[in-house]
């Protein structure tokens, strides 16, 4: 709009000196160094560039943890595993035995011992029975499979039998008990 006053002659002699005072700044500016724009431009370019290594970087950490975490469920019960290995090798030479066994004691205790071995072994690793008989029934670590007349009012609503045993892992059920109630 200055330049249309310059060629209509219709300028005072302030504005003269303001439109070239004007030029004179731009025309300093330029040579100085990089412009503002091409400073913007370098910190938006190194900016992107930092995002992407980092967005790499994630990606490769998310990947590792995945892997990571297939491969622990994958060995997750191997130390229990290992610990029943013995017990299994029992059970070969109790069967292998029983072939030629004439004294069911013999076998009976034989069994016994097995039994006792397994017990131990899964009490190691953090097992433990429930003791349901003459409990008073409590659905979170029990399952009633039938109600039956209580033979006496004290057993109303307590577990009369239990049909298989509940454990504990740790703090936790690990599976609940099956039993029978008395109504």
């Amino acid at each position: 709009m200055l330049k249309k006053k310059h060629t209509e002659n219709t300028e005072t002699p302030e504005e003269g000196v303001i439109d070239e005072n004007i030029q004179g700044t731009e025309a300093e500016a330029a040579p100085k160094g990089p412009s503002a724009e091409d400073k913007l431009k370098e910190e938006l370019s190194a900016a992107n560039d930092k995002y992407l290594r980092l967005f790499a970087e994630f990606d490769n950490f998310r990947r590792r943890t995945v892997r990571e975490r297939e491969e622990a469920r994958k060995t997750e019960g191997k130390d229990v595993i290992v610990a029943m290995l013995p017990v299994m090798d029992d059970f070969e030479r109790a069967i292998r035995s029983m072939d030629n066994a004439t004294d069911v004691n013999a076998i009976k205790t034989g069994i016994e011992l097995i039994y006792n071995k397994l017990s131990s072994t899964l009490a190691q690793k953090g097992l433990k029975a429930m003791d349901a008989l003459g409990e008073t029934f409590d659905a979170d670590i029990h399952e009633a499979i039938t109600n039956v007349p209580a033979p006496t009012d004290d057993l109303k609503g307590k577990v009369i039998d239990v049909m298989e045993k509940g454990y504990y892992l740790g703090d936790k059920v690990a599976r609940f008990a099956k039993v029978i109630v008395g109504a």
